[in-house]
């Protein structure tokens, strides 16, 4: 069955970086779409970046310049390395699926002083 494992959430300071990564398993991982999303507590899940199979990369307005995805099609992983984080950053991070929706459980983030 699908699996999404993600990992590498944590705390940090504002202007820190941080590097998650999501380990895929049980399908052809080259052939799907992936992206990262987020939710912060009040909001609504939202897209921050995402990536085709061939690695064609976009991002959300909020990240842009400061969050690199990227994916590594012979480990099955896709990554979001993070950097000049900011406190609006703070949230439950997620890896997706595009095609068929799955999501893996969520890694927490939090950029405080």
């Amino acid at each position: 069955q699908v699996q999404l494992v993600e990992s590498g959430g944590g705390l940090v300071q504002p202007g820190g970086s941080l590097r998650l990564s999501c380990a895929a398993s049980g399908f052809i991982f080259s052939l799907y779409d992936m992206g990262w999303y987020r939710q912060a507590p009040g909001k609504q899940r939202e897209l921050v970046a995402a990536i085709t199979g061939r690695g064609i990369a976009n991002y959300a307005d909020s990240v842009k310049g400061r969050f690199t995805i990227s994916r590594d099609n012979a480990k099955n992983t896709v990554t979001l390395q993070m950097d000049s984080l900011k406190p609006e950053d703070t949230a439950v991070y997620y890896c997706r699926r595009a095609q068929g929706g799955y999501w893996g459980q969520g890694t927490q983030v939090t950029v405080s002083a």
